[in-house]
């Protein structure tokens, strides 16, 4: 692991967030892109360097002030974190495509970003970006929620249901293990819709981590109504300090009526959330 990228938006969570990140940067050697995206629907996404294109000089003085700030924080969390290489990058336009530009710009290895979650109809109606970054990312996302500022991990639950590829994405799991050196459930969740033997789930997990070389591992196959609810009610049986799990990354139609367990499970937990995409 390299490079980390945190999307900040200098709030509790984003401060959160950018400690975790610093952590871990810290343990693995990386260096972290600090992202500040100035959210303005209006113009096309550009970099604080570019000409950006204002209709009056109040809105291009407004623009810049909020440029000089995000400058003066980027300053004062060098001076937090002294031993870090950060590279800020500031950008105008929507938070959501600000990211997909980084990933795409850089060779990003993790995201870590926070989120406050969110429920009900504004959920459904709005979501958030941290949804869409989990959604569609190339690359692993940790989420993290506003109540976490230091990240401790000993037991982590990897739901999976053993047909699901992990290949490369994987390697961050492994090497946050090496790290923290802690426990790992691998656990499938079944429901009555999607339904297995202990037996064929049980070969199908051993088979997942054998395939993505992961070793010293416990197995788990939990019965609930869904694989949310399954997932959030076995990381909580287990007191587990992560939960990892794959997402499929769909769009448009096949989203709205088949949704995102992964979206949904950083939505209704508090603890960390390890999400990578799954290969199609």
């Amino acid at each position: 692991m390299k490079t980390i990228l945190v999307p900040t938006d200098f709030s509790k969570q984003a401060e959160n967030a950018t400690a975790i990140a610093a952590k871990l940067a810290e343990k693995t050697k990386s260096s972290i892109i600090l992202l500040h995206v100035i959210e303005d629907n209006a113009i096309s996404m550009v970099s604080y360097t570019g000409e950006i294109a204002m209709p009056g000089i109040e809105d291009r003085l407004y623009i810049y002030k909020l440029i000089e700030k995000a400058k003066y924080q980027f300053q004062e969390l060098r001076k937090k974190y002294p031993a870090i290489k950060f590279q800020e990058e500031i950008k105008i336009g929507n938070p959501y495509y600000g990211v997909q530009e980084i990933i795409k710009d850089f060779d990003i290895d993790l995201i870590v970003m926070g989120t406050k979650g969110s429920s009900g109809i504004q959920e459904f109606l709005v979501g958030s970006n941290a949804e869409k970054v989990v959604r569609h990312a190339k690359c692993p996302v940790l989420t993290i929620h506003d109540n976490i500022e230091e990240l401790k991990l000993s037991t982590v639950a990897f739901a999976t249901d053993g047909k699901i590829g992990g290949g490369e994405h994987l390697d961050v799991v492994k090497a946050l293990r090496e790290f923290y050196n802690f426990d790992i459930y691998l656990v499938r969740v079944n429901t009555p819709n999607n339904f297995l033997t202990d037996r064929d789930s049980t070969l199908e997990l051993k088979a997942f981590a054998d395939n993505n070389q992961i070793d010293n591992y416990k197995l788990r196959i939990y019965n609930d109504v869904s694989e949310e609810e399954g997932i959030l009610h076995f990381a909580n049986e287990v007191d587990a300090d992560l939960i990892v799990m794959g997402t499929h990354g769909r769009t448009g139609l096949a989203h709205l009526i088949g949704g995102s367990i992964a979206e949904e499970v950083v939505n209704h937990t508090k603890k960390p959330v390890l999400t990578y995409a799954i290969k199609h």
